[in-house]
């Protein structure tokens, strides 16, 4: 098996030297989105919530561009720069993802790129739905 880089119009621009999401088999292994309008290149969300909004937005196109939805994620790592809107967060990705509810772990950190307040990454299975 070969690795294909991944990338989606549909997508906001890589802000390094990375993929949007690289396949292997059939499974996407879909690099941290921040919450980030494609349309605009702008940091997105009033709250903590927003921003999770616009990431999972962001991966959802990702996903798309490789063959998979939301519903084939298996597992998520989110990012937060305050634990203390865990709540919020919560709420936005329970609303999101609905009964789905992959693996997932939630790590404080002390600061992400462009100032934002939420990153997600993401793995999938590519036709798992």
């Amino acid at each position: 098996m070969t690795l294909a880089l991944i990338e989606s119009p549909e997508a906001p621009a890589a802000i390094g030297p990375y993929s949007h999401a690289v396949g292997f088999g059939d499974l996407v292994f879909v690099s941290g989105q921040l919450p980030i309008d494609p349309a605009t290149g702008a940091l997105t969300g009033d709250d903590p919530a927003g921003e999770l909004r616009q990431s999972l937005a962001n991966a959802r196109a990702v996903l798309a561009t490789a063959g998979a939805t939301l519903d084939d994620v298996i597992k998520t790592t989110v990012f937060v720069t305050d634990m203390g809107a865990f709540a919020e967060i919560n709420a936005a990705y329970a609303e999101i993802f609905g009964g789905h509810a992959p693996a997932r772990s939630v790590v404080e950190v002390s600061a992400l790129p462009k100032g934002a307040r939420v990153e997600i990454e993401m793995i999938a299975r590519r036709g798992a739905a």
